[in-house]
Protein backbone atom coordinates (compact mmCIF):
# COMPACT_ATOMS: atom_id res chain seq x y z
CA UNK A 1 0.00 0.00 0.00
CA UNK A 2 1.15 3.64 -0.60
CA UNK A 3 -0.20 6.53 1.19
CA UNK A 4 0.22 10.24 -0.13
CA UNK A 5 0.32 12.59 3.23
CA UNK A 6 -0.05 16.03 2.09
CA UNK A 7 0.61 18.70 4.94
CA UNK A 8 2.64 22.24 4.37
CA UNK A 9 3.93 21.31 8.11
CA UNK A 10 6.57 18.63 7.60
CA UNK A 11 6.32 18.52 11.30
CA UNK A 12 2.59 17.67 10.75
CA UNK A 13 3.49 14.88 7.90
CA UNK A 14 5.82 12.48 10.23
CA UNK A 15 3.17 12.86 12.91
CA UNK A 16 0.05 11.29 10.48
CA UNK A 17 2.73 9.32 9.14
CA UNK A 18 3.76 8.16 12.91
CA UNK A 19 -0.33 7.46 13.36
CA UNK A 20 -0.79 5.94 10.60
CA UNK A 21 1.88 3.17 11.01
CA UNK A 22 0.79 2.35 14.78
CA UNK A 23 -2.78 2.45 13.20
CA UNK A 24 -1.96 -0.91 11.39
CA UNK A 25 -0.26 0.67 7.95
CA UNK A 26 3.34 -0.19 9.50
CA UNK A 27 3.94 -1.95 5.99
CA UNK A 28 2.68 1.23 3.58
CA UNK A 29 5.09 3.60 1.58
CA UNK A 30 4.87 6.93 2.45
CA UNK A 31 5.17 9.43 0.12
CA UNK A 32 4.69 13.48 0.78
CA UNK A 33 3.65 16.69 -0.49
CA UNK A 34 3.85 19.84 0.89
CA UNK A 35 0.63 21.74 -1.07
CA UNK A 36 -2.00 20.42 -3.48
CA UNK A 37 0.12 21.44 -6.03
CA UNK A 38 2.54 19.49 -5.46
CA UNK A 39 -0.03 16.65 -4.64
CA UNK A 40 -1.79 16.56 -7.66
CA UNK A 41 1.86 15.66 -9.15
CA UNK A 42 2.69 13.40 -6.74
CA UNK A 43 -0.12 11.70 -7.10
CA UNK A 44 -0.31 11.81 -10.94
CA UNK A 45 3.32 10.20 -10.43
CA UNK A 46 2.81 7.70 -7.52
CA UNK A 47 -1.02 6.70 -8.06
CA UNK A 48 -1.18 6.51 -4.05
CA UNK A 49 -3.61 3.51 -2.47
CA UNK A 50 -4.59 6.36 0.41
CA UNK A 51 -4.73 10.41 0.38
CA UNK A 52 -4.36 11.80 3.53
CA UNK A 53 -4.53 15.99 3.33
CA UNK A 54 -4.33 18.87 5.34
CA UNK A 55 -7.14 21.55 4.50
CA UNK A 56 -5.24 25.28 4.99
CA UNK A 57 -2.25 25.17 2.84
CA UNK A 58 -0.66 27.93 0.85
CA UNK A 59 -0.24 27.66 -3.60
CA UNK A 60 -3.31 25.31 -3.52
CA UNK A 61 -5.44 24.29 -0.42
CA UNK A 62 -6.73 20.60 0.50
CA UNK A 63 -10.52 21.31 -1.08
CA UNK A 64 -9.03 22.34 -4.22
CA UNK A 65 -6.76 19.25 -4.87
CA UNK A 66 -9.45 17.01 -4.48
CA UNK A 67 -12.01 18.69 -6.36
CA UNK A 68 -9.07 18.65 -8.88
CA UNK A 69 -8.23 15.18 -8.34
CA UNK A 70 -11.74 13.97 -8.39
CA UNK A 71 -12.09 15.88 -11.70
CA UNK A 72 -9.31 13.82 -13.87
CA UNK A 73 -11.78 10.71 -13.00
CA UNK A 74 -9.02 9.79 -9.69
CA UNK A 75 -11.15 7.68 -7.01
CA UNK A 76 -8.10 7.22 -4.35
CA UNK A 77 -9.68 6.62 -0.63
CA UNK A 78 -9.18 10.44 0.45
CA UNK A 79 -9.33 12.01 3.45
CA UNK A 80 -8.68 15.64 5.38
CA UNK A 81 -6.80 15.58 8.48
CA UNK A 82 -6.94 19.29 9.74
CA UNK A 83 -7.69 21.65 13.07
CA UNK A 84 -10.66 23.52 11.80
CA UNK A 85 -14.09 21.66 11.35
CA UNK A 86 -17.51 23.54 10.44
CA UNK A 87 -20.52 21.69 9.29
CA UNK A 88 -19.86 23.97 6.02
CA UNK A 89 -16.34 22.36 5.91
CA UNK A 90 -17.64 18.80 6.33
CA UNK A 91 -20.19 19.16 3.59
CA UNK A 92 -17.63 20.57 1.09
CA UNK A 93 -15.04 17.75 1.70
CA UNK A 94 -18.17 15.43 1.26
CA UNK A 95 -19.89 16.66 -2.24
CA UNK A 96 -16.18 16.98 -3.31
CA UNK A 97 -15.66 13.36 -2.59
CA UNK A 98 -13.83 13.37 0.60
CA UNK A 99 -13.64 9.41 2.14
CA UNK A 100 -13.16 10.93 5.96
CA UNK A 101 -12.72 14.18 7.74
CA UNK A 102 -10.43 13.64 10.75
CA UNK A 103 -9.98 17.06 13.73
CA UNK A 104 -6.83 17.42 14.97
CA UNK A 105 -5.65 16.08 17.61
CA UNK A 106 -6.32 12.99 16.88
CA UNK A 107 -4.94 8.99 17.81
CA UNK A 108 -3.97 6.03 16.25
CA UNK A 109 -6.78 5.05 17.31
CA UNK A 110 -8.74 7.76 15.02
CA UNK A 111 -7.16 6.46 12.12
CA UNK A 112 -7.59 2.86 12.50
CA UNK A 113 -11.33 3.54 13.34
CA UNK A 114 -12.57 6.54 10.51
CA UNK A 115 -9.88 4.76 7.59
CA UNK A 116 -10.96 1.59 8.43
CA UNK A 117 -14.27 2.23 7.70
CA UNK A 118 -14.42 4.31 4.85
CA UNK A 119 -12.31 1.46 2.81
Amino acid sequence: MKILIVDDSKAMRMIVQRNLRQAGYGEATFVEACDGAEALEVAAAESPDLIVSDWNMPVKNGIDFLIELRATGDATQFGFVTSESTDEMRQQAIDAGADFFIVKPFTAETFQSVVGSAA
